[in-house]
């Protein structure tokens, strides 16, 4: 292939034997390079998904080649202008693919810096205008490129919070999808159409906008932060327990997406990361860290994003996880899904008997499908029951199920002893507030974003940055007061407290109590199907039912001036 590419392109520079020899090494040499990075990047498919180890030095092999590359055509601009042929669109290619290593490599290791290093490239591509000479070329596969590149660096702007980076990108696309469309006449005219309603409906998911004075919009970020999580205090005995591993998965009908990422799944992978740090003052390279150097700070968890796994696809990942879950560690399993309830009456109460929240099935199982739908003895196939997850519990095991069958996951049953705790949604949500669940759940809402998810259920849909801010810090108070309940309760079952010494367990668990008691005291809120649950159950009076919290959040009422939404005197209710 490179001695037809040579033969090609310098036929065009006038006769091969004209070329100085150094100069024919140099386009040889290119070559090689874009050969071997194409074969590489396209091997990155076959790698396994799951497992931590097996991809590492492929990466690394891959990255090398392309570094060489893009400083290769960086030295030799000149020659491989006029020898090669080298177009801007060609240099904009091998950016994007760094660009897209970046990412992947973010996907693998959870480490949120790498999105920076993608972002860098994605936006030199655009400031240096490398796709604008794709339209004068009548070759819709060239544009589609480009278009390709825009979505991509979309998701990255949108984990990364720049939402007026995706505004501006969103708008480009748009016009460069209709000039598409106009030009040739294509088929794949409704999928890109697509792809900009997702976007746009992504953007629009918040229920409360935050405004300057000036009132633009103010990017909020949800990743943990150094003032996050409430810090552990003297006398406080919790485990030493951390979150190594993470498996989101996404399974609801008709909720807003991008890329595969439900916003549920979105708004949880930040809950479960840190701000990210710059990468260049952190570390050399990808997969090539000095063993003596150490991050100044713990990793992120590491995490497997699964939108609409079959039954199969979710247990390969789980049991992936599992084996590869060190010492010393927990495993967090979050599900938003549809809720899947059981189809017959059942005369036992076992772990098979109350439904789950739906898996994806595969079209080749329908006649299956058919067969059980006719005969009612049996379970729901393509559901991920509780009783699925009882092998998984002989290593630490933290559950959120955001589901309108969450309580399926109550009657879990501890048969190993190791900690084990099921933070489990509202099934149904009072009816003013359930024309919401498109654009995610509240619930999900409440654990990434509290104040945000506070502010929408007490009827507001902007504020000031100022009172934003004096809110949040109101509510790093009320956090604090959680922690020391939860650390001084009496009764209260030993796994949260295991799992209350790592940063994100204990900022999900006081997030989950607050927006408890939250709901607890809301007056639209009185059934109790809309309430949060949790297996091991929590001694109420203590923690979601204290008079201290409900004072607190009555305080957190008052100053945002809705203090007429909740019951003052809850306590007589019970």
């Amino acid at each position: 292939r490179t001695e037809l590419a040579l033969k090609e392109t310098m036929s065009s520079g006038g006769a091969e034997d004209d070329i100085p020899q150094a100069e024919r090494k140099t386009v040889t040499d290119f070559c090689y390079l874009l050969d071997k990075s194409k074969q590489l990047f396209n091997g990155l498919r076959d790698l396994p998904q799951y497992g931590q180890k097996q991809w590492q030095s492929y990466f690394g092999r891959t990255f090398d080649v392309y570094t060489k590359l893009w400083k290769f055509q960086q030295q030799h601009r000149q020659v491989l202008d006029n020898r090669y042929g080298l177009k801007r669109w060609q240099i904009g290619e091998i950016a994007s693919k760094i660009g897209q290593l970046y990412y992947h490599y973010y996907l693998r290791t959870s480490e949120t810096s790498y999105l920076n290093e993608a972002f860098s490239f994605y936006s030199a591509i655009r400031q240096r205008s490398y796709y604008s000479q794709v339209n004068k070329e009548d070759r819709p596969e060239l544009v589609v490129k480009k278009l390709r590149y825009y979505a991509r660096f979309i998701v990255v702007c949108l984990l990364l919070n720049k939402m007026d980076v995706v505004k501006d990108l969103v708008k480009e696309l748009s016009d460069e999808i209709e000039d598409y469309t106009h030009r040739f006449n294509t088929e794949d005219q409704v999928e890109w159409n697509l792809v900009l309603q997702e976007v746009a409906a992504f953007i629009e998911a918040d229920p409360v906008m935050v405004l300057n004075d000036d009132n633009t919009i103010v990017i909020t970020s949800n990743r943990l932060s150094e003032t996050g999580a409430p810090l552990l205090e003297q006398g406080m005995i919790v485990g030493q327990l951390a979150l190594a591993d993470a498996l989101i998965i996404g399974n609801c009908n008709n909720q807003v997406k991008f890329s595969e990422l439900t916003i549920d799944m979105f708004r949880m992978l930040q809950a479960l990361e840190r701000e990210p740090m710059n990468l260049a003052s952190q570390m050399n390279k990808p997969g090539m860290q000095e063993s003596t150097e150490k991050p100044a700070r713990r990793e992120n968890p590491h995490k497997y994003l699964l939108y609409k796994p079959t039954f199969s696809q979710l247990y390969t990942f789980l049991a992936a996880s599992f084996k590869e879950l060190p010492a010393n560690s927990v495993l967090l399993i979050y599900l938003s899904a549809t809720g899947v309830f059981p189809s017959g009456r059942s005369d036992s109460e076992g772990p098979y008997d109350f439904g789950g929240v739906l898996t994806n099935s595969n079209r080749d199982i329908i006649n299956g499908d058919a067969l059980h739908k006719r005969n009612q003895a049996y379970k729901e196939m393509h559901c991920l029951h509780p009783g699925d997850l009882y092998p998984f519990t002989r290593k630490p095991l933290f559950i959120i199920v955001d589901s309108s069958n969450s309580v399926a996951y109550k009657n879990f049953t501890n048969l190993f002893g190791q900690p084990l705790v099921c933070l489990l949604s509202p099934t149904a949500y009072p009816k003013a507030l359930q024309d919401q669940s498109q654009r995610g759940s509240l619930f999900t809402l409440f654990l990434n974003n509290p104040l945000m998810a506070f502010l929408f259920v007490s009827g507001l849909s902007s504020m000031r940055r100022g009172l934003w801010e004096k809110c949040q810090d109101y509510l790093r108070k009320i956090n604090r007061d959680i922690a020391q309940l939860l650390t001084h309760s009496r009764s209260i079952d030993q796994s949260f407290l295991q799992f209350f010494g790592d940063e994100f367990l204990r900022l999900l668990l006081t997030r989950f109590i607050f927006c408890s008691a939250t709901m607890r005291m809301h007056k639209i809120f009185r059934e109790t199907r809309n309430y949060p649950e949790s297996y091991p159950q929590l001694p109420r009076d203590e923690t979601v039912e204290n008079p201290h919290l409900q004072k607190h959040i009555l305080e957190l009422a008052s100053i945002l001036d809705v203090r007429n939404v909740f019951l003052e005197n809850t306590l007589d209710d019970y």
